[in-house]
């Protein structure tokens, strides 16, 4: 869930030892663990191990303003974020001011992820697949399991963020599409688009509506359609799907929802061309039209009706009738559960709900 602890005990006792057994049981698990010492000799006693200055960029001279050269999204940040453990040796040896920083910095480096919290030293991760569905990962055999469940969020950014993390969870190997970028073809100042916008400025490029350019997939993962595909036969923009093999030139799915519902569908590569006009470029992006769909933006649940529903909001919705849409999907009070997360001036278990003001004006 969570924590700080203190292991202390006088030379001799076995404290490396300890160390050294949690990092291997660690580290088999496939997690990262960062080993880290007050002291330079200290650290090769440790697999791996860093002086805490050179692995958290702590400056030598120190005082209470003192802040870590972190920066959000730098690969040190990826790998800190990603630690299920930091171990830090010999931690009576150096200065208050050495921790003040770091929890600092990793309080900064872990605000954007929805596993922060706020409350904990260092703004500790907490679990949320337990939020979600504790029981996913024993009932994926289960006929029809996600053909009622979803997770809703308000932004793409958390839904990526939940898809990513229950995508990590999911047993089993995971296969990695990369998708093909170019600039449309046009007429007007193609020579300069075709000079300005690489593949790999293209690659990044993410918005609604348009799958990313790195999908990786795993069998039994729950994914949406983003075209509308065959509609007779139910793949529209936003059937909900179930992987069941993935092949190089198509996926294999069977479908969890619309009147075709069981159904075994292929899904191919396409050109899919965004419409956001917000682009700096047309451009088009030869991929598998889904992503993952652990968790949804709240829009694209609309219309739809299940009988387990997990809001998790990180922060307040913004738009007009959102919570409504939100808490209106589910079937039953017991079957929804809601995560409110850093909701700042808001009292405890207490969101916003926006709404205008002329929905008033007549009652």
């Amino acid at each position: 869930m969570g924590g700080l602890f203190f292991l202390y005990g006088q030379g001799g006792c076995g404290k490396t030892f300890l160390w050294s057994t949690i990092s291997c049981s660690i580290r088999f698990k496939g997690g990262i663990i960062l080993n880290v010492v007050s002291s330079r000799i200290a650290a090769l006693l440790l697999s791996n191990g860093r002086t805490a200055h050179s692995r958290f960029k702590i400056s030598l001279v120190i005082n209470e303003d003192s802040l870590c050269s972190i920066k959000q999204e730098s690969p040190l940040a990826r790998l800190i974020s990603k630690a299920k453990l930091i171990t830090w040796d010999e931690a009576p040896m150096i200065s208050k001011y050495c921790y003040e920083a770091l929890d600092k910095c990793l309080r900064d480096i872990l605000r954007c992820l929805y596993s922060y919290n706020a409350h904990l030293p260092f703004g500790a991760l907490d679990d949320l697949i337990d939020f979600v569905y504790p029981d996913m990962l024993s009932n994926l055999s289960v006929e029809n399991y996600f053909n009622d469940r979803a997770i809703l969020a308000p932004t793409l950014d958390c839904v990526a963020d939940v898809n990513n993390k229950m995508t990590t969870g999911l047993p089993g190997q995971e296969r990695v599409y990369l998708s093909s970028d170019s600039v449309c073809a046009e007429e007007e100042n193609i020579e300069f688009e075709l000079d300005a916008f690489s593949p790999e400025i293209l690659n990044g490029i993410n918005c609604s509506g348009l799958p990313p350019h790195k999908l990786v997939m795993k069998v039994g993962a729950p994914v949406m359609l983003l075209r509308n595909i065959d509609q007779t036969n139910g793949l529209s923009n936003g059937t909900r799907m179930q992987v069941r093999r993935m092949g190089n030139h198509v996926i294999e799915c069977k479908t969890l929802t619309s009147n075709k519902a069981g159904s075994i569908v292929l899904i191919p590569r396409l050109n899919l061309i965004p419409n956001n006009e917000t682009l700096p470029v047309r451009f088009q992006r030869r991929q598998f039209p889904i992503i993952m769909s652990f968790a949804m933006g709240i829009n694209n649940s609309q219309g739809q009706t299940l009988s387990k529903v997990r809001i998790y909001l990180p922060r307040p919705v913004f738009t007009h009738g959102q919570l409504y849409v939100t808490l209106s999907r589910v079937t039953s009070k017991d079957g929804l559960r809601v995560l409110l997360q850093d909701h700042g001036h808001l009292e405890d278990n207490c969101t916003m709900n926006v709404l205008y003001r002329e929905v008033f004006e007549s009652l």
